[in-house]
């Protein structure tokens, strides 16, 4: 007896405070402000669940694009793998060298070109200057010299025939030396020739696409992941060696699965790509997904008469791992045709990502400004435009949140109606008007 009056007590301070807590946090973050709209009622193709299989949304065989031996393999089967990241690694240590060298040639290359285009200083454009000017005195006194010795030979002087042509030849000599200094001055002032220049410019690409060769050699001999996802296979191991084109790892994509279910063909023309439908993965027990369809592959099984329709429901990690797993058996709600009356409601107004989805409907009082929000389970069943067949305990005409719903506690809480949003005029209708507007 004095047991339960203990619990009674210890229950109604776990009350006090929990009221305390709540009038706290409203006071020092205000009341939430919330938009509504009301559950209607209406008449809805009926749906019904087809079995799907849940696939990779992406599934890649990575190979390797060069030979060589595997030095890295930092990755095992089950690991998650982002876009980018290396799977294996291979012995680059010759091809680092040929790089090395390939570069330094590019530079050598490079600098020849920057000094072609610089042209020649000034300073060398004066040693040049000079150089002619000491050939144009050399050549002066050669044939200075030459004329004495002529001169003395034809008089008979103390000149042999020998000094002569000697003299001679030492004058043809500086004037062919002045010359060859005189166009050197000529060059050096003009600069190199454009043809020089557009060699060099050849020469420096050439080059560069070499080192670049290479360089792309190497990357290549780093295999990385193209899309993020997860290692599913292992294909090699360190110290193995692997040719072009063998294989290295398996990898899906995960963040995002597709379901494929396959639809009996009178049915076919009731799914639309786009439509938002319910999805239950037994696997994953007491929770429900909402996804999208975004095929209906227009190619049926001859034998089964059932087509190919694709749903791609956005995935959810826990401790790193996807919650929806490929392989995954999997139930669909798709519409078949029949029509019966249903309670829909928006599709901003479901909850996703707990238990099971829900939405919050709001209890008005007085004007219908303030109400408390609380939390109704729901599951989902065929959209129709911007709204989405529920089953729960709702009823028409009551208003559910469809904006700051993310915001609220499942407890239940206060909130301010800033705005109830009218629902959107039926399918049927919306497109009678539409024709009628174009007549």
């Amino acid at each position: 007896m004095r047991f339960d009056k203990r619990i009674e007590i210890t229950a109604l301070v776990l009350t006090l405070v929990g009221v305390a807590t709540s009038t706290e946090t409203r006071a020092q973050f205000g009341t939430p402000q919330v938009a509504v709209s009301p559950v209607v009622e209406r008449e809805v193709a009926v749906g019904q669940t087809f079995v799907g299989t849940v696939m990779p949304l992406k599934k890649a065989i990575i190979g390797s694009a060069v030979e060589g031996r595997v030095v890295a393999f930092p990755k095992n089967a089950g690991d998650r793998v982002e876009q980018g990241e290396t799977l294996a690694k291979l012995l680059t240590t010759t091809i680092q060298l040929e790089w090395q060298t390939a570069n330094a040639e590019l530079k050598l290359r490079e600098q020849q070109l920057t000094q072609l285009k610089n042209g020649v200083r000034p300073e060398e454009l004066k040693q040049a200057e000079a150089r002619m000017r000491g050939a144009e005195a050399t050549m002066a006194h050669r044939r200075l010299r030459r004329s004495r010795s002529e001169g003395m030979f034809a008089n008979n002087r103390a000149v042999s025939e020998e000094e002569r042509d000697l003299s001679v030849s030492e004058a043809i000599a500086a004037e062919q030396a002045f010359v060859d200094a005189q166009l050197a001055f000529e060059l050096a002032r003009l600069g190199p020739r454009t043809e020089q220049i557009a060699q060099a410019e050849a020469q420096v690409e050439m080059q560069k696409a070499i080192a670049d060769r290479l360089k792309d050699q190497i990357e290549k001999h780093t295999i990385i992941s193209r899309f993020s996802g997860y290692v599913t296979a292992e294909h090699t191991e360190v110290g193995q060696w692997v040719k072009a084109g063998d294989h290295v790892a398996e990898v899906v994509a995960l963040d995002e699965v597709e379901i494929s279910a396959h639809l009996v063909e009178q049915f076919v023309p009731y799914t639309r790509v786009g439509m938002t439908v319910g999805v239950d993965v037994p696997a994953v027990p007491g929770r429900q997904f909402s996804g999208q369809v975004t095929a209906v592959v227009p190619q049926a099984d001859v034998q089964a008469r059932t087509f190919p329709v694709l749903v791609r429901v956005k995935n959810e990690l826990v401790d790193g791992q996807p919650l929806i797993k490929a392989g995954m058996y999997a139930r669909v709600s798709l519409p078949t045709g029949r029509r019966e009356m249903a309670r829909l409601v928006p599709k901003d107004a479901l909850v996703l990502g707990g238990q099971q989805p829900s939405v919050f409907v709001v209890d008005t009082t007085g004007d219908g400004k303030q109400g408390k929000a609380r939390a109704v389970p729901v599951e989902m069943g065929a959209s129709t435009g911007g709204q989405i067949q529920v089953n729960g305990n709702l009823q028409a005409g009551q208003l559910v949140v469809v904006q700051g719903n993310e915001r609220l506690p499942p407890t239940g809480v206060e909130v301010n109606v800033q705005r109830v949003i009218p629902p959107p005029e039926p399918e049927q209708r919306r497109a009678a008007a539409t024709q009628a507007g174009t007549r």
